[in-house]
């Protein structure tokens, strides 16, 4: 099934613009594309949602959400404080499916990190990606703190059966300070899966259109990008 889910370790981190890169990549290389914000929160009904800035920056997708709710907080929280009902893994799961059967590639962006509650049973975006069988791919910060929750994300997802996509730098710094530099090299190791990526900081502030044109170049082949690995490594360390 075409489905890659799209997660965090942690908030503001740049999950909605790499979603929006892998689009653009994926695009480029002849796919059709959807987008699934799998729950929206902090936003209210007439408003842009993290799916509808995916296809202003990428372009031709379709953007989908399940659900969105007006405060900007945890969805479970979110749905018990406005009296709406929350979604539910197996909701996402069955949508993103729907998805995959008229696309060629579903990218499915979870809220927060990987255990964040969607509903009052506890189900997450690792459940959803349980159901599904959908690789995980993990936008992480680029400095110091990052290589604990990435590590944790991975081994959750390990744990689970799930397998990692792997790791996407989703904000990297003009001038990156020594801990940045080395977690170039310590990310790989601790979640034990590829660095696929790098983009820099203020990416989704570009016009759409030179969003677009520089895109691939900020993810690995395997996201359909032309992202040199191993260039970027040894750049980080001089």
């Amino acid at each position: 099934m075409p489905v890659l889910m799209i997660t965090g370790t942690g908030t503001e981190i740049g999950k909605t613009v790499t979603t929006a890169a892998v689009a653009v990549a994926a695009l480029a290389a002849g796919r059709s594309v959807a987008v699934l914000k799998a729950a929206q929160t902090g936003v209210g009904p007439d408003e842009r949602g993290d799916a509808d800035e995916v296809a202003r920056l990428a372009g031709p997708v379709t953007a989908d959400e399940l659900a969105r709710f007006p405060e900007p907080l945890a969805p479970g929280t979110a749905a018990r404080r406005a009296g709406m009902a929350p979604v539910h893994p197996h909701e996402v799961a069955e949508r993103a499916a729907k998805l995959a059967a008229e696309h060629d590639l579903v990218l499915v962006e979870g809220a927060g990190g990987l255990l964040v509650r969607f509903d009052a049973a506890g189900g997450t975006l690792a459940d959803a990606a349980e159901l599904l069988g959908a690789p995980v791919l993990v936008v992480a910060q680029a400095g110091l703190g990052t290589l604990n929750v990435t590590e944790l994300t991975a081994r959750e997802l390990r744990r689970r059966g799930i397998e990692v996509a792997g790791v996407v730098i989703g904000s990297w710094p003009a001038e990156p300070d020594l801990a940045t530099r080395c977690n170039v090299a310590d990310l790989p190791e601790v979640a034990a899966a590829p660095l696929l990526g790098a983009l820099p900081a203020g990416a989704g502030a570009l016009p759409p259109a030179e969003f677009r044109a520089a895109a691939p170049a900020w993810l690995s082949p395997r996201l359909d990008g032309t992202w040199d690995a191993e260039a970027f490594r040894v750049r980080a360390a001089a």
